[in-house]
């Protein structure tokens, strides 16, 4: 069987989705990171259109990709010009990639109306285009921009469109369901009858699908094209994209390389997907989706007692995959619905030696579930939670104690409000007293606590700082009496972790899961 080429466009597509952009120097690590993964194909952007992305191409001739093609982005001569005199095409030689995309009208719509030009011009500048690119000695993948959607309305010129890039001797033609409106049963019977009217006269030309998510099927029909035919696979990394987005891959590498068997990248480098989706989030300064599909945090995690008592005796029973597969791992959910098989499972996981007649689980689940009713979440709170369960096995031993603490704010008239900690700790029966600032009292509070522990333990925070501070009310019918929750996630060079607090003062409840954050940090030590 053909093997599938993947063409990654999170750089270009990808960075198109609303509150992303990447800097030329991210973009280069991107396109790094996607190399080392095996990617085929990696569209680094659309180097006429716009500076950081010229930038970007003249960084990338620096770099040697193993595994990867660099391809540059553009569209079809502008009508009435010849494609050496037309800028954008000019622009894709100069960025001197071994491939270029570009894409061209095959919508009757598109043609007529948005670009008010005539049918038979616009397939003398898909033509022409391809020869252009051709002769200079490109590899050239068309994108027919709207396929599906003109297939529907028009089949001929459709189909006129991707003959016009396969007779100008095109390397791949790519349909493109562009709007995403398209279903998987109509992606199957196009592709079909494009792929058999291009192989009657051209069978040298391979078939590519794109297609966005905008009926949340850009993963099933890229997959269902692909058994229709198509030997090339476009899509971005966590499905990033205009609108809804894109087809994630994400999803669609696993699947054909594990549930499919269809060679794609090394089976090896599957594992390395989840940490890819990561640090593309990060890039992107957007928070992960923690239920996307393989990579997400919570895509193997398990809350009910039965599917955790089942996935100790099988963990097939309720996981589609082994989780390693896509470097992904097990997560067991300790909360009010938990039952004695979430509780032994987590203590395994946490090396915390319970009793084996499962009297300290019963305890620690009753505790977990008072707790929960008044407002506690430990599902969101690792850290917190293995505190916890330490201290029912008595385990736990706190390397610090609060004395006391003072927060002040002050508000001056037309000046920010400034804030001063004061705290008084023990450590082993010496006690220390330190003053700071910070910008807000949860902040001043923070440093002043790391200050008085640095006496005691040099060093051993240097690397830590907290990442995200959560406020929720959970009871808004008291107004400003009510209970809040605070969550806090920390991080040093190794893991992140998050810990919690309950109270109906928010500086308490800020102190509970900070104080939890540091000794769960200290405790590592």
């Amino acid at each position: 069987m053909e093997p599938i080429l993947l063409y990654d466009t999170t750089l270009r597509d990808g960075a198109q989705g609303e509150n992303i952009s990447f800097s030329a120097e991210k973009k280069i690590e991107i396109a790094k990171r996607l190399d080392d993964l095996g990617i085929h194909y990696i569209e680094g952007g659309w180097p006429g259109s716009n500076p950081t992305d010229m930038t970007f191409f003249q960084l990338a001739k620096k770099l040697q990709f193993r595994n990867s093609r660099l391809t540059a982005f553009g569209s079809t001569r502008k009508k009435g010009i010849t494609p050496a005199k037309d800028q954008n095409i000019t622009a894709l030689i100069q960025s001197k990639t071994p491939a270029v995309a570009i894409v061209g009208k095959s919508w009757k719509l598109h043609v007529e109306e948005v670009m008010r030009n005539s049918l038979k011009e616009n397939l003398l500048m898909i033509r022409e285009s391809v020869e252009y690119l051709k002769s200079r000695k490109k590899e050239v993948i068309f994108d027919a921009e709207h396929f599906f959607d003109g297939y529907k309305d028009n089949s001929d010129y459709a189909l006129e469109t991707i003959m016009a890039a396969a007779e100008a001797d095109a390397d791949f033609i790519v349909l493109c369901d562009t709007n995403g409106g398209t279903l998987p049963f109509d992606i199957e019977t196009i592709t079909h009858d494009a792929k058999n009217r291009l192989n009657d006269k051209y069978n040298h030309v391979k078939i590519g699908i794109h297609t966005h998510n905008d009926s949340g099927m850009a993963v099933a029909n890229s997959i269902t094209a692909v058994k229709s035919g198509a030997v090339m696979v476009h899509g971005t990394i966590n499905g990033y994209g205009e609108r809804c987005g894109n087809a994630d891959l994400t999803s669609i590498i696993p699947i054909l390389c594990l549930k499919m068997d269809r060679k794609c990248i090394p089976k090896k480098n599957v594992k390395n997907l989840r940490k890819l989706s990561r640090f593309i989030s990060e890039t992107a300064n957007l928070v992960p989706l923690n239920n996307r599909p393989f990579v997400g945090k919570s895509a193997f995690a398990h809350k009910g007692g039965i599917h955790v008592s089942a996935i100790m005796k099988t963990p097939k029973a309720y996981e589609h995959i082994d989780p390693e597969q896509v470097g992904n791992k097990r997560r067991v959910l300790v909360s009010d619905l938990s039952g004695k098989s979430n509780v032994e499972y987590k203590a395994r996981e946490m090396a915390i030696n319970l009793n084996e007649n499962g009297h300290d689980s019963k305890k620690i689940v009753a505790e977990i579930k008072r707790l929960e009713r008044e407002g506690f979440q430990f599902e969101a709170a690792e850290g917190s939670l293995q505190i916890l369960m330490e201290k029912f096995a008595k385990k736990f031993k706190p390397l610090f104690e609060l004395e006391s603490f003072m927060v002040t704010i002050i508000k001056q008239k037309n000046r920010k409000c400034a804030s001063q900690a004061s705290i008084k700790i023990t450590v082993n029966g010496r006690t220390e007293i330190t003053v700071a600032e910070g910008e807000g009292p949860v902040s001043a509070l923070d440093n002043a606590l790391r200050k008085a522990l640095n006496k005691f333990y040099p060093d051993s925070l240097k690397s830590t700082h907290l990442i995200d501070f959560k406020v929720r009310v959970l009871e808004g019918s008291d107004g400003t009496s009510a209970k809040v929750r605070v969550l806090i996630d920390t991080r040093d060079e190794d893991r992140i972790w998050s810990t919690i607090g309950v109270s109906e003062d928010i500086i308490e409840a800020s102190w509970q899961a900070l104080e939890d954050s540091l000794q769960y940090k200290l405790s590592k030590k």
